[in-house]
Protein backbone atom coordinates (compact mmCIF):
# COMPACT_ATOMS: atom_id res chain seq x y z
CA UNK A 1 0.00 0.00 0.00
CA UNK A 2 1.00 3.12 -1.06
CA UNK A 3 0.43 5.41 1.98
CA UNK A 4 0.83 9.13 -0.05
CA UNK A 5 -1.26 7.89 -3.07
CA UNK A 6 -3.67 6.79 -0.81
CA UNK A 7 -4.21 10.21 1.06
CA UNK A 8 -4.13 12.25 -2.36
CA UNK A 9 -6.96 9.77 -3.75
CA UNK A 10 -9.09 10.39 -0.02
CA UNK A 11 -8.26 14.38 -0.62
CA UNK A 12 -10.10 13.84 -3.60
CA UNK A 13 -12.89 12.11 -2.77
CA UNK A 14 -13.14 15.42 -0.02
CA UNK A 15 -12.36 17.77 -3.78
CA UNK A 16 -14.54 16.61 -5.80
CA UNK A 17 -17.50 16.44 -3.61
CA UNK A 18 -16.92 20.00 -2.31
CA UNK A 19 -16.04 21.53 -6.27
CA UNK A 20 -18.97 19.01 -7.51
CA UNK A 21 -21.63 20.80 -4.85
CA UNK A 22 -20.75 23.76 -5.77
CA UNK A 23 -20.63 23.41 -9.31
CA UNK A 24 -24.22 22.44 -9.08
CA UNK A 25 -25.46 26.07 -8.04
CA UNK A 26 -22.60 28.00 -10.29
CA UNK A 27 -24.62 28.37 -13.13
CA UNK A 28 -27.63 30.30 -11.02
CA UNK A 29 -25.28 32.07 -9.41
CA UNK A 30 -23.86 33.40 -12.56
CA UNK A 31 -26.81 34.86 -13.45
CA UNK A 32 -27.57 32.01 -15.88
CA UNK A 33 -24.32 33.29 -18.25
CA UNK A 34 -24.05 30.58 -20.46
CA UNK A 35 -20.34 29.81 -21.12
CA UNK A 36 -21.12 28.58 -17.12
CA UNK A 37 -23.07 25.81 -18.77
CA UNK A 38 -19.78 23.72 -19.92
CA UNK A 39 -18.93 22.91 -16.30
CA UNK A 40 -21.66 23.44 -14.15
CA UNK A 41 -25.21 21.83 -13.64
CA UNK A 42 -27.39 24.15 -16.13
CA UNK A 43 -30.89 22.30 -14.94
CA UNK A 44 -31.81 18.94 -12.82
CA UNK A 45 -30.94 16.08 -15.51
CA UNK A 46 -29.01 12.92 -14.33
CA UNK A 47 -26.54 14.47 -17.07
CA UNK A 48 -25.95 17.97 -15.63
CA UNK A 49 -25.21 15.77 -12.40
CA UNK A 50 -22.58 13.63 -14.03
CA UNK A 51 -20.38 16.99 -15.08
CA UNK A 52 -20.57 17.97 -10.93
CA UNK A 53 -18.09 14.94 -10.85
CA UNK A 54 -16.32 14.97 -14.02
CA UNK A 55 -14.93 18.63 -14.29
CA UNK A 56 -14.29 18.39 -10.80
CA UNK A 57 -11.73 15.23 -11.33
CA UNK A 58 -10.32 16.29 -14.01
CA UNK A 59 -8.95 19.58 -12.22
CA UNK A 60 -8.21 17.62 -8.69
CA UNK A 61 -6.20 15.23 -11.66
CA UNK A 62 -4.09 18.30 -12.67
CA UNK A 63 -3.45 18.65 -9.09
CA UNK A 64 -2.39 16.06 -8.11
CA UNK A 65 -0.13 14.63 -10.94
CA UNK A 66 1.93 17.63 -10.17
CA UNK A 67 2.95 16.00 -6.76
CA UNK A 68 2.83 12.29 -7.29
CA UNK A 69 3.66 11.95 -10.72
CA UNK A 70 6.58 9.93 -10.40
CA UNK A 71 5.33 7.74 -7.87
CA UNK A 72 2.48 6.77 -10.16
CA UNK A 73 1.41 4.68 -12.66
CA UNK A 74 -1.39 4.77 -15.36
CA UNK A 75 -2.89 8.31 -14.30
CA UNK A 76 -5.04 9.31 -17.55
CA UNK A 77 -6.04 5.64 -17.41
CA UNK A 78 -7.18 5.64 -13.96
CA UNK A 79 -8.80 8.45 -14.04
CA UNK A 80 -10.72 8.01 -17.26
CA UNK A 81 -12.30 4.95 -15.29
CA UNK A 82 -12.63 7.11 -12.36
CA UNK A 83 -14.47 9.36 -14.54
CA UNK A 84 -16.73 6.39 -15.95
CA UNK A 85 -17.24 5.33 -12.57
CA UNK A 86 -18.84 8.39 -11.40
CA UNK A 87 -20.59 8.42 -14.96
CA UNK A 88 -21.85 4.65 -14.54
CA UNK A 89 -22.67 4.24 -10.74
CA UNK A 90 -24.83 7.56 -10.59
CA UNK A 91 -26.67 6.76 -13.91
CA UNK A 92 -27.62 3.06 -12.52
CA UNK A 93 -28.32 4.27 -8.84
CA UNK A 94 -30.78 6.76 -9.84
CA UNK A 95 -32.71 4.85 -12.67
CA UNK A 96 -32.49 2.19 -10.14
CA UNK A 97 -33.87 3.64 -6.93
CA UNK A 98 -36.34 5.62 -8.98
CA UNK A 99 -37.66 2.35 -10.70
CA UNK A 100 -38.38 0.73 -6.90
CA UNK A 101 -39.62 3.76 -5.66
CA UNK A 102 -41.20 5.65 -8.23
CA UNK A 103 -40.50 9.05 -7.38
CA UNK A 104 -36.22 10.21 -7.04
CA UNK A 105 -34.90 11.57 -3.62
CA UNK A 106 -33.01 14.65 -2.76
CA UNK A 107 -31.15 12.60 -0.22
CA UNK A 108 -30.82 9.20 -2.47
CA UNK A 109 -29.14 11.42 -5.23
CA UNK A 110 -26.53 12.81 -2.52
CA UNK A 111 -25.53 9.73 -0.91
CA UNK A 112 -25.31 8.63 -5.04
CA UNK A 113 -22.91 11.49 -6.09
CA UNK A 114 -20.55 10.93 -2.57
CA UNK A 115 -20.52 7.13 -2.74
CA UNK A 116 -19.62 7.36 -7.14
CA UNK A 117 -16.91 9.45 -6.19
CA UNK A 118 -15.35 7.34 -3.22
CA UNK A 119 -15.77 4.26 -5.61
CA UNK A 120 -14.29 6.16 -8.23
CA UNK A 121 -11.47 7.13 -6.12
CA UNK A 122 -10.32 3.90 -4.47
CA UNK A 123 -10.56 2.30 -7.94
CA UNK A 124 -8.28 5.37 -9.39
CA UNK A 125 -5.81 3.86 -6.35
CA UNK A 126 -5.75 0.53 -7.55
CA UNK A 127 -5.35 2.11 -11.07
CA UNK A 128 -2.26 4.19 -10.00
CA UNK A 129 -0.58 1.77 -8.24
CA UNK A 130 -0.48 -1.16 -10.55
CA UNK A 131 3.05 -1.76 -12.98
CA UNK A 132 2.63 0.50 -15.89
CA UNK A 133 0.61 0.19 -18.68
CA UNK A 134 1.85 0.75 -22.49
CA UNK A 135 2.10 4.12 -23.22
CA UNK A 136 -1.01 3.18 -25.95
CA UNK A 137 -3.24 2.67 -23.30
CA UNK A 138 -2.22 6.26 -21.62
CA UNK A 139 -3.06 8.12 -25.45
CA UNK A 140 -6.38 6.15 -25.44
CA UNK A 141 -7.28 7.43 -21.65
CA UNK A 142 -6.01 11.26 -22.78
CA UNK A 143 -8.35 10.59 -25.65
CA UNK A 144 -11.25 9.24 -23.87
CA UNK A 145 -11.38 11.85 -20.50
CA UNK A 146 -11.32 14.37 -23.74
CA UNK A 147 -13.96 13.22 -25.41
CA UNK A 148 -16.11 12.44 -22.78
CA UNK A 149 -15.91 16.45 -21.81
CA UNK A 150 -16.26 17.42 -25.30
CA UNK A 151 -19.60 15.38 -24.64
CA UNK A 152 -20.53 17.13 -21.44
CA UNK A 153 -20.50 20.31 -23.37
CA UNK A 154 -22.21 19.68 -26.34
CA UNK A 155 -24.63 17.97 -24.71
CA UNK A 156 -25.36 21.16 -22.55
CA UNK A 157 -25.87 23.00 -25.04
CA UNK A 158 -27.41 20.56 -27.76
CA UNK A 159 -29.41 18.04 -25.62
CA UNK A 160 -30.83 14.56 -27.08
CA UNK A 161 -34.53 14.46 -26.32
CA UNK A 162 -33.73 11.58 -24.39
CA UNK A 163 -34.69 10.87 -20.61
CA UNK A 164 -31.67 11.50 -19.37
CA UNK A 165 -30.95 14.88 -20.59
CA UNK A 166 -34.61 15.69 -19.63
CA UNK A 167 -34.98 18.11 -16.63
CA UNK A 168 -36.91 16.76 -13.88
CA UNK A 169 -38.72 19.43 -13.04
CA UNK A 170 -40.01 21.46 -16.32
CA UNK A 171 -39.41 18.26 -18.35
CA UNK A 172 -37.33 20.54 -20.93
CA UNK A 173 -33.73 20.14 -22.00
CA UNK A 174 -31.04 22.11 -21.96
CA UNK A 175 -30.09 25.58 -20.26
CA UNK A 176 -33.47 25.88 -17.76
CA UNK A 177 -33.89 29.08 -16.15
CA UNK A 178 -36.13 28.55 -12.71
CA UNK A 179 -37.81 31.52 -11.33
CA UNK A 180 -38.76 30.13 -8.06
Amino acid sequence: MNKKILIWEIVGMIFISLLGSFLHFLFELTGYFPPVGAIAAVNESVWEHLKLGYWPLMLFTLIEYKFIKKEVNNIAFAKLIASLVIVVFIITFFYTYTAILGEDFLFLDIISFILSIVIAQLVSYKILTLKKFSNKISIISILGLIILGLLFILFTYFPPHLPLFQEGITGEYGIVIHHF
